[in-house]
């Protein structure tokens, strides 16, 4: 079937609408899976829009797992869809795959505070204020990412469970350790520490997010509030 640059349907769609434009503007988090497909087919057909083929070819396939498995043949027999989609898509599916292969291998995982100060001690001896970190965890305890939350002293904390856990649920995080540093080398927890832990507990727990631990560092050494049993 004969391809055009853009199907009437997206000509007329507003152009800050547009799959490719609010991508740009807000990120691809933003995008719906048939707008994702959209910006990787670029068009349509003569019918229909992009976004109109991807809602089809995956109402076809049923979700994005089995889109993903489907073979070139089985994706060139849906309408719209010919050989230069069908290998797009099998070429994005491949990205995808070996991506997760590489962050599987590259991401520690987090049985113990031990583990949290392999990661961490290194990076906290070299602030000289007091800095506060989230490590975000997925399913496995593996580390997702490590997050600056705020710098500063412990003021600079009070908003921050909404911040900590936005970036959590942008990530899929499904748990998170907080962890920071007490620049006079002392790592003992203070009644501060202890109040921060108890917000920062109770409002993970309101969003189903699993809060593992808080943990304070000082000189060479650190001390873990869940081990202290204060979570």
């Amino acid at each position: 079937m004969t391809e055009c640059t853009y199907s009437t349907a997206l000509r007329e769609m507003p152009e800050e609408e547009r799959p490719r434009e609010r991508l740009a503007r807000l990120g691809a988090i933003a995008l719906r899976d048939a707008e994702l497909l959209a910006v990787l087919f670029r068009t349509g057909t003569r019918e229909e829009g992009a976004v109109a083929l991807a809602e089809r070819l995956l109402s076809r396939f049923g979700n994005l797992r089995a889109l993903s498995r489907a073979s070139l043949e089985e994706l060139m027999q849906v309408k719209g869809v010919g050989r230069v989609k069908a290998i797009e898509i099998q070429a994005a599916v491949e990205l995808g795959i070996r991506l997760a292969r590489e962050k599987d291998e590259e991401r520690p995982r987090i049985h113990s505070a031990d583990d949290v100060a392999g990661l961490l001690m290194a990076r906290f001896k070299q602030c000289e204020t007091e800095v506060f970190k989230a490590l975000l965890l997925n399913t496995k305890n593996e580390v997702l990412k490590i997050v600056d939350v705020a710098t500063g002293g412990l003021d600079a904390t009070l908003a921050m469970p909404r911040d900590v856990f936005r970036q959590a649920v942008r990530d899929a995080a499904s748990a998170v350790i907080v962890c920071h540093n007490h620049p006079s080398g002392d790592p003992e927890p203070s009644r501060e520490d202890v109040r921060i832990t108890e917000r920062l507990r109770d409002a993970a727990e309101i969003i189903g997010l699993r809060f593992l631990d808080h943990i304070v560092f000082g000189h060479e050494r650190y001390v873990s509030l869940q081990e202290r049993g204060l979570l």
